[in-house]
C-alpha cells in the first residue's frame, strides 16, 4: 500500500490546451479516492498520468513520498482495471488472474502463482470458473477476473478506469457493493475514474470533482452533498439535481417566482446586499403541507404552487413546477447545463414527495420547504455564499474515521 501525492499538476497537449490544469489532490495510504466529472473533465488523463500512460508536463507525482514522474508504469507497482476489462480471450481465467506473476519471471515459485490465484479466486467467488476462458463468463465476472489480476500483484495501488460502465444497471450495483467490500477488506490505496455520480457517492472515501481540468472540491460524499463550494459541484451533485431558483432578498424574505420564502438569519444575512441569488433548494426539502403537523410546519417556510405533472415510483414521488425564469441568471444557468453536459436546466422545480401525498398534476398544492437547508448562490460567479466551511470539514473527517474503523474490522474478520 502507498500514498499518492499529485502536487500541482499539469497536463497540456501539442496545441497548449491544459486537459488537466493545476490539480494538487493528497491520497492516503489505503483510501478510496473517486474522480468524478461530466466528459471530457480531465479525469481519465489524470488517472492515466497517475499509472504513468501520459506524461505529465508540469508538477509532481510521488508516491510514498517518492517522485515517479519519469518512472515507467511498471516501475510504480500500481495496478490498473480497464473499462473493456483487458482478458485475454486464448487463456483460462487461472491463467489470466496469473499472468501479472508469469511475467516477473522468476520471482514467485509455482506453489505461491496458485496460492495467490486461489486466494484471490476465493474472494471474488470465481473458484467454481478458474479453467473456464473469458468469452464465456458474464461480464459481472469478467470484471471480477480483472480485478482478480490487480490482487495477485500485491500492487502500491489500485487504479480504476470506469470499470463498470460496461454492465448493465442490475449488475453495476451488484458490483459496486462488492469492489466496496473488497477495498475495505484489502485496504489497498485505491483511485477510481467514474462520470456516474451514484458510484462517485457510494464507493468513495472523498470524491474529487473535476470541471475542465480544474478541481472544484475535494471531500466526503456528504460534504459535497450538504456543503458544496460552487454552483457546479451543487448541480453536479445529487440526482435529481439541485433546483436553483432566482430570487431577491429582502430582511428575512426571498421574493421568488413562486412566492415569498422566509429564510433563517444566517441564510438571510448572506444574501443581503445583492441585486439577486440563486436559492439552491435540493427536492427532498420539500414535503406536501398536508401531510404535516404543525410542530414541523413552524420550521420552515410553505408556498402555494400550481403542479405540472406528478411522477409516483412507489416508495415516492416527484412533483413538477414551471415558473417563470428571471433573464438576469438565464446566462449562468445556461453555462452550468453545459458544464454538466445537459443541453438546458429547465425552468422548473422538482420536488420529491412521500408516496401517501394525493397532489396531482394540474392541482395548486402547499408545499412546505425546509429552510434550514437552503443554500443561496452568486450567480455571476458561482460562490455558495452560505457555505459553512467548518461543518463540512467536520463530516468528511467523521468520513476519514468511520473508514479507519470499518478497515480495522475488517482486517480483524
Amino acid at each position: 500500500m502507498a500514498s499518492i501525492t499529485l502536487k500541482n499538476i499539469v497536463k497540456k497537449y501539442d496545441d497548449g490546451y491544459p486537459a488537466v490544469n493545476d490539480v494538487s489532490i493528497e491520497i492516503e495510504d489505503g483510501e478510496f479516492v473517486i474522480l468524478v466529472g461530466p466528459s471530457g473533465c480531465g479525469k481519465s488523463t489524470l488517472l492515466r498520468m497517475i499509472v504513468g500512460l501520459e506524461d505529465i508536463t508540469e508538477g509532481e507525482l510521488l508516491i510514498d513520498g517518492e517522485r515517479v514522474n519519469e518512472q515507467a508504469p511498471r516501475e510504480r507497482n500500481l495496478a490498473m482495471v480497464f473499462q473493456n476489462y483487458a482478458l485475454y480471450p486464448h487463456l483460462t481465467v487461472y491463467e489470466n488472474i496469473a499472468f501479472p506473476m508469469r511475467l516477473a519471471k522468476g520471482k514467485f515459485s509455482q506453489q505461491q502463482v496458485d496460492e495467490k490465484v486461489r486466494r484471490a479466486a476465493a474472494m471474488l467467488e470465481l473458484e467454481e470458473h478458474l479453467e473456464r476462458k473469458p468469452g464465456n463468463l458474464s461480464g459481472g465476472q469478467r470484471q471480477r477476473v480483472a480485478m482478480g489480476r490487480a490482487i495477485v500483484r500485491d500492487a502500491n495501488a489500485f487504479l480504476f478506469d470506469e470499470p463498470l460502465s460496461n454492465l448493465d444497471a442490475k449488475l453495476r450495483g451488484q458490483m459496486r457493493a462488492e469492489i466496496s467490500q473488497l477495498q475495505t477488506k484489502l485496504g489497498t490505496t485505491s483511485v477510481y475514474v467514474t462520470h456516474d455520480q451514484t458510484e462517485a457517492m457510494t464507493l468513495g472515501d472523498r470524491v474529487a470533482v473535476l470541471k475542465k481540468g480544474e478541481l472544484q472540491q475535494i471531500a466526503s460524499p456528504r460534504e459535497l452533498y450538504e456543503q458544496p463550494v460552487n454552483l457546479f459541484v451543487a448541480g453536479f451533485i445529487g440526482s435529481p439535481s439541485m433546483n436553483f431558483l432566482p430570487g431577491t432578498v429582502e430582511g428575512r424574505t426571498l421574493r421568488t417566482p413562486l412566492g415569498d420564502i422566509e429564510l433563517s438569519e444566517d441564510t438571510a444575512r448572506a444574501g443581503q446586499g445583492r441585486d439577486i441569488v440563486l436559492a439552491g433548494i435540493r427536492p427532498e426539502f420539500f414535503e406536501d403541507a398536508a401531510t404535516l403537523a404543525e410542530p414541523q410546519l413552524s420550521k420552515g417556510s410553505v408556498i402555494s404552487a400550481e403542479l405540472s405533472h406528478t411522477e409516483w415510483l412507489g416508495n415516492e414521488q416527484y412533483a413538477y413546477v414551471s415558473y417563470e425564469n428571471d433573464p438576469r441568471v438565464a446566462e449562468a444557468l445556461q453555462n452550468l447545463a453545459e458544464e454538466m453536459d445537459a443541453d438546458e436546466l429547465r425552468t422548473q422545480l422538482v420536488v420529491t414527495l412521500d408516496a401517501t401525498s394525493r397532489v396531482r398534476g394540474g392541482e395548486v398544492a402547499d408545499l412546505w420547504i425546509d429552510t434550514r437547508r437552503i443554500h443561496l448562490f452568486d450567480p455571476a460567479t458561482g460562490e455558495n455564499l452560505t457555505r459553512d466551511a467548518e461543518a463540512g470539514a467536520e463530516l468528511t473527517q467523521r468520513a476519514r474515521e468511520e473508514r479507519k474503523q470499518d478497515q480495522e474490522r475488517a482486517s480483524r474478520s
